[in-house]
């Protein structure tokens, strides 16, 4: 397999410039900028690559939604928020290797028009954040970054933005208003960020692991990339962070199409303790289960959508035989709950009462209509403003849609089948 995303790692430390350079970085830069910028973002539209980062949009239609006729700045912006429970696959990359990153950047400023960018990173990568801040000074004294880069006109100022950092910035309008010092509520679409975006003016917002694929593919071309990928739909690599119940927790870079059996078994060393797999959270915590019958389901976007769930981030959640997955759900809402914006109605007070009704069912006090209000709610908080609560209906979902006898246990029961006297 051909790494792509980790190529440049070293055991136990992250990369040094030197080290990057030498083997093979900047070149996607040195390529980009002998090219007109609609030619690289016809590449990067060519090569299949999506968004990474959740919503999985193809990436450069996303930058040619960018208008080229408007007069004034355009601004990109990279997601580094990664408050998704269960990923954490940007923080693994940055950490070993901040250079793909800062490459990537230039070049889809260059594609894109963009004179200034910025890194929007929560105030906890602290280690990622000390290598982006070195990493950004080492590329503008080697004249890869800064002004007249690589002895052109080409010129590009990337700024870090350490943010305070909560759930709903990842929402790339939230996003938006907290880089412009406003409170991290999500705004009304249309306009879309790329006519209206960072103040007023066309921005496009990507993610970490998005943007550190640009330098390889304009390094490498549109083909080559496309041909990573183990399903003919596919393309390129992913970063799959894997926790929960597996003998090794481990953040991977596999071919898109890699089945869930092979991540378990063979990247992550099986399951713990010798216990069966029940099910998991196949893309972060705003996605739905997926159990046993779903192993060997190559993940990829359109194929996990096809079983009634989401690539996602790639951050995997695995959970065994002995794990009661009614308070799993209810750890993942109370999450949801704490970290809505309460900009609106339904996510407002409908995350709350879900999370009142799962911690009932839990404790032995739930009743048969319960779950009959929850499915009202997760076909409610559909309406709601912005994409947090439909992501925070999305394990409940599963929950109910493939392990509704386990739901029921626990109300005809009158407990958690899964605790013993003592722990209840």
């Amino acid at each position: 397999m051909e790494l792509l995303l980790f190529k440049h790692n070293r055991p136990g430390r992250v990369c040094t410039f030197e080290e990057y350079r030498d083997g093979g970085g900047f070149s996607g830069l040195k390529k980009a900028i002998a090219m007109a910028p609609l030619e690289v973002q016809q590449v990067v539209m060519d090569s299949g690559l999506r968004g990474r980062g959740g919503a999985g949009f193809p990436t450069g239609k996303k930058w040619s939604f960018v208008p080229r006729d408007l007069p004034g700045p355009r601004w990109l912006i990279c997601n580094c928020d990664e408050m998704e429970p269960g990923t954490y696959k940007d923080r693994a990359l940055l950490e070993a290797n901040p250079y793909s990153l800062i490459e990537g950047m230039t070049i889809a400023c260059y594609a894109l028009g963009v004179r200034h960018a910025f890194i929007f990173i929560r105030k906890g990568y602290e280690t990622a954040a000390a290598n982006l801040a070195r990493g950004i000074e080492e590329a503008k004294k080697a004249g890869l970054l800064g002004e007249r880069i690589l002895g052109t006109d080409f010129s590009v100022d990337l700024d870090l933005h350490l943010s305070a950092g909560r759930y709903i910035c990842g929402e790339e309008t939230a996003l938006i208003n907290a880089l412009e010092g406003k409170r991290p509520n999500p705004r009304v679409k249309p306009p879309f960020p790329a006519i209206k975006g960072l103040w007023n003016s066309p921005t496009v917002v990507n993610n970490v692991e998005t943007l550190a694929n640009v330098p390889e593919i304009l390094a490498n071309g549109a083909a080559w990339f496309k041909g990573l990928a183990k399903n003919p739909e596919g393309a390129g690599n992913k970063l799959f962070c894997v926790s929960g119940s597996v003998a090794k927790r481990v953040c991977v870079e596999l071919p898109i199409g890699t089945t869930l059996r092979e991540i378990i078994d063979v990247h992550c060393g099986g399951m713990r303790d010798g216990k069966k797999f029940k099910a998991c959270i196949p893309g972060g915590a705003s996605t739905q289960f997926l159990t046993a019958d779903h192993l060997d389901v190559p993940m990829d976007f359109d194929t996990v959508a096809k079983v009634g769930s989401r690539l996602g981030s790639g951050g995997v959640i695995v959970f065994d035989e002995s794990q009661c997955l009614v308070a799993a759900t209810l750890n993942l809402i109370t999450f949801f709950a704490r970290e809505s914006c309460g900009w609106c109605t339904p996510c407002r007070e409908g995350l709350p009462f879900v999370k009142e009704i799962l911690q009932r069912i839990e404790v032995g006090r739930g009743e048969e209509r319960d779950l009959e209000i929850m499915r009202e709610h997760i076909k409610y908080l559909n309406y709601s403003f912005c994409a947090l609560a439909p992501g925070a209906m999305a394990p409940l979902d599963g929950l109910l849609r493939s392990f509704e006898d386990e739901v029921r246990e626990h109300i005809l029961k009158g407990k958690c089948p899964y605790k013993t006297e003592k722990q209840i």
